[in-house]
């Protein structure tokens, strides 16, 4: 898997409503909810599910620490677990935060981090989860240990106090 830098910002996601057929969701655009709605809740949670694709194909689902960070989700995992192995091998995947609630669920593609972006990382993951890196920067930042990028290509945001009249569809152009 290449290594890729990614830009900082990105343009604004289309809103739209997702295609939900027999849910009742107005076709207006009315009761959207803005982008800055997902983005506070992906910076917010503190657990996130992550679902990548087994050989086979078959779903693996699993919870993670990690970052909301210039418009991209940034996690680090091991070489060798199943969700490095299955992304390594087929670079689609879903995040998702932790609260049902106030849903945000992430379609994207998984890319290897650079070494600035790591730094970043390494430095405001520390300050969230209040947990020691120490022991794992050396092959973080050597490249030897996978720090994953998502960037979206399509976000789904659902509020359950307003489900039907605020769903919304976020898609990204690349």
């Amino acid at each position: 898997m290449a290594t890729k830098k990614w830009p900082s910002k990105r343009p604004a996601p289309r809103s739209s409503r997702p295609l939900m057929q027999g849910y009742g969701l107005p076709e207006s655009t009315k009761g959207l909810l803005p982008w800055t709605w997902a983005e506070q809740r992906l910076t917010k949670s503190h657990n996130y599910w992550i679902s990548t694709v087994k050989p086979g194909p078959a779903p693996h689902t699993m919870v993670v620490w990690g970052l909301w960070l210039d418009g991209a989700f940034l996690f680090s995992t091991g070489s060798k677990s199943r969700k490095g192995r299955n992304l390594a091998a087929n670079t689609n995947c879903v995040i998702c935060n932790e609260n049902a609630a106030e849903a945000v669920i992430v379609e994207g593609i998984a890319e290897i981090a650079d070494v600035m972006v790591r730094r970043e990382f390494l430095k405001k993951y520390q300050r969230k989860y209040k947990f020691d890196m120490g022991s794992m920067e050396k092959d973080i930042l050597a490249m030897k240990e996978p720090v994953f990028a998502i960037r979206p290509r399509v976000v789904f945001g659902l509020y359950e106090k307003k489900f039907v009249s605020s769903a919304t569809r976020w898609k990204f152009t690349n």
